[in-house]
């Protein structure tokens, strides 16, 4: 009797470990822009025409946060995902709406993303490889404003529309797709303080339609039949300074997130599940020519709320044809 007492009580604490583990990281929020845009935002480095840009993205946590910033501690927490976008972007030489002139952007993400633990220990679960969400982004880019030593200030707006594409299964928390469309505008400035040394931001407002599908956390504590993450602010920050002419800049980056609005499940607004990142690190850019130009941009994260903990590392090559 004692021994069936102990099994059960052991079998009640593992249980109880696993809803206190899943119920404290949200993971409502989709993938966006986190540091994948540093130094000089504002504007394109070859003006009008066709650019392709590739991304490669690792990220790799080995912590979850809860709603108030601390470890989880879950034994064996390891996060890794790699991910790759291809973006292909036409800048027109017309003008349209107040000097800005049109251009349009399109990247298709690949994702993979795997998690793992301590044998016998439970956690938020990854839905492995697949085509993330699609990204259509129509813009309006100005020109340079030109001082007597090159360019002062450049700055863009856009729309960002993600499209429920990406891989999702209920099942798993963390997917590939999000399974909801969001509207993400953004905009972006660069600020020239001498002709070497540059500030840039990219500031994101983040809005996200109903999941019909809500994953499986949200069914089991919330007998969720539908769910709407909450919206959010993200922007990304960078300094550069041109270490050689034309070829090599060097700088810190960052970017920080922080959702404002409750998750609705049924309608119903739910506390507790708001996230929150920051991310700093160094970056550089190297320039072969006019038209390609290599970045690399590496971010240790802080102060995240029900959201895993890491590092990410961006490598970035843009080609203007």
């Amino acid at each position: 009797m004692p021994r069936l007492r102990s099994r059960t009580l052991l079998l009640f604490a593992v249980l109880s470990f696993f809803v206190v583990t899943t119920s404290a990281v949200a993971y409502d929020l989709p993938s966006v822009n986190l540091g994948l845009t540093s130094f000089l935002d504002g504007g394109l480095p070859s003006g009008p025409g066709v650019y392709i840009t590739q991304y490669v993205q690792y990220y790799s946590a080995d912590q979850l946060n809860d709603n108030d910033g601390n470890d989880l501690n879950i034994p064996g927490t390891d996060v890794d995902a790699w991910i790759s976008f291809t973006q292909f972007l036409y800048q027109s030489d017309m003008e349209l709406l107040l000097g800005g002139k049109w251009g349009l952007d399109a990247i298709i993400p690949y994702v993979s993303v795997n998690t793992s633990y301590d044998s016998g220990i439970a956690g938020p679960e990854a839905n492995g490889a697949g085509l993330g969400d699609i990204l259509l982004v129509p813009y309006l880019q100005w020109d340079p404003i030109m001082g007597k030593n090159g360019p002062v200030f450049m700055h863009r707006i856009a729309l960002s529309m993600l499209l429920p594409t990406g891989k999702y299964d209920a099942n798993k928390e963390l997917n590939p797709g999000s399974n909801f469309f969001s509207f993400n505008p953004y905009w972006a400035g660069t600020l020239f303080i001498t002709p070497r040394w540059t500030v840039t931001t990219r500031i994101h407002y983040l809005w996200n339609a109903e999941n019909d599908d809500p994953n499986r956390q949200l069914v089991g504590l919330y007998g969720a039949t539908d769910s709407q993450a909450g919206q959010a602010i993200h922007a990304n920050f960078a300094s550069s300074y041109e270490v050689i002419p034309k070829m090599l800049r060097v700088g810190v980056n960052g970017y920080y997130l922080k959702q404002i609005s409750d998750t609705k499940i049924n309608g119903n607004s739910v506390s507790g599940r708001k996230e929150k990142i920051l991310g700093i690190g160094p970056g550089a850019l190297f320039s072969f020519s006019q038209d390609s130009h290599l970045f690399f941009n590496l971010y240790f994260e802080s102060d995240a709320q029900n959201r895993p903990e890491g590092t990410r590392s961006v490598l970035r090559f843009v080609h203007h044809f």
